[in-house]
C-alpha cells in the first residue's frame, strides 16, 4: 500500500512539472515511468497476501468483517481489504496457586465448595484452539482477548457448578476422573457455541484442608493394613494346609508299610543286610542263630 501511495504522489508531481516554459522537461518522462511502475508494484503487493502456517486471515473492509477465511499460504485479495492474521494453533491457559506459574500473576487457583461444605483448591490447565471456520465470528463478536472473555470465566464457573455434586473425599480420590470428564463436557459445549475447541482439560492438583487430607490418608493406610493382614492370613492358611497334607502323606505311608510287611519280607530284608556285612572288610566272623540278632566278631579283637 505504501508503494501505491508513493507512486501516485510521484505521478502527481511529474504531471505538475510536465511543462516549463511551454516545453516538456527532460526528466519528466523517466520520472513518470518510475511513478507508474511504483503504482503497479503497489497494486500487485496489495493484492497478494501471505498467511503463515498455523494462522488464518480475517478480512475487513471499512470495519465490516468478511466471512471468508484466508488459509495459510499466498492468496489474492482486494487491495482495499485489511487482513488480520490470527493464530489457530493449540493454546493453554493455566490457573495455579503457585505464584507466576499461571497466566495471572499471584495465586490464581480455583476455590470451590464441595457437597460437604469444605473449600477445595484446584490447579487447572486448559488446552484449546480457535475453530478456523468461525474465526471471523470470534473476531467480530468477541475480539482477540477471548482468553479473558471466554476461556477464563467459563472454565471457573463450570468447575464451581459441578463441584457441588461431589464431596472433598470423592474429588481427592474415588471420583476425580469422573469429575474431570464431567466438567470437560460442560466446558466443551460452551466453547463450541463461541467458536473455540476444547482439546484437553488437565486437573493438575487438588488441595484439601489439612484435617480432611490427614483423615483420608489415615483411612487409606487402614485399608492398606487390612489388605496386608488379609494376605498374611491367606498365606498362613496355605501353610497350614500344606502341613496337613504332608502329615496325611506320612500317616498314609506308615499305614502302607505296617500293613504290607510280613515275617518273610522281614527275613528277606535281614538276609540282604547280612550279605552287606559279609562283604564288609570290618566284619570277619558272623554267628547266626535262629531268629536272634546275628553276632559279628571283629578279627582285630
Amino acid at each position: 500500500m505504501f508503494l501505491l501511495f508513493l507512486g501516485i504522489v510521484l505521478l502527481a508531481i511529474a504531471t505538475s512539472f510536465k511543462k516549463a516554459g511551454g516545453k516538456t522537461l527532460p526528466l519528466v518522462a523517466p520520472f513518470r515511468l518510475v511513478s507508474i511502475l511504483l503504482i503497479l508494484i503497489g497494486i500487485l503487493s496489495s493484492c497478494i497476501k501471505q498467511i503463515d502456517a498455523g494462522e488464518v486471515g480475517v478480512q475487513s473492509l471499512f470495519g465490516k468483517v468478511n466471512e471468508e477465511v484466508l488459509q495459510s499460504g499466498l492468496t489474492f485479495i482486494n487491495p482495499l481489504m485489511k487482513v488480520k492474521e490470527i493464530d489457530v494453533r493449540t493454546q493453554n491457559y493455566t490457573m495455579s496457586s503457585v505464584h507466576d506459574e499461571g497466566d495471572k500473576a499471584g495465586d490464581d487457583a480455583i476455590r470451590i465448595l464441595t457437597s460437604d461444605g469444605l473449600e477445595v483448591v484446584i490447579d487447572l490447565t486448559v488446552l484449546y484452539r480457535l475453530n478456523a471456520a468461525e474465526v471471523p465470528k470470534v473476531y467480530r463478536e468477541t475480539g482477540l482477548d477471548f482468553k479473558d472473555k471466554i476461556v477464563r470465566p467459563i472454565t471457573r464457573t463450570k468447575i464451581r457448578d459441578n463441584a457441588v455434586y461431589y464431596s472433598a473425599n470423592e474429588l481427592y480420590s474415588t471420583k476425580r476422573d469422573e469429575f474431570q470428564n464431567k466438567i470437560f463436557k460442560s466446558i466443551d459445549t460452551d466453547f463450541k457455541k463461541r467458536g473455540l475447541i476444547l482439546e484437553q482439560l488437565l486437573v493438575r492438583n487438588i488441595t484439601l484442608p489439612n484435617t480432611v487430607k490427614a483423615s483420608i490418608e489415615e483411612k487409606i493406610k487402614a485399608e492398606q493394613d487390612a489388605q496386608k493382614m488379609e494376605y498374611v492370613l491367606q498365606k498362613e492358611k496355605q501353610e497350614a494346609e500344606r502341613k496337613r497334607v504332608e502329615a496325611q502323606g506320612i500317616s498314609d505311608y506308615q499305614k502302607i508299610i505296617n500293613s504290607g510287611l510280613s515275617d518273610k519280607q522281614l527275613q528277606y530284608e535281614q538276609i540282604q543286610t547280612m550279605k552287606g556285612l559279609i562283604t564288609s572288610p570290618n566284619a570277619k566272623v558272623i554267628i547266626m542263630g535262629g531268629n536272634k540278632t546275628p553276632v559279628i566278631l571283629d578279627a582285630k579283637n
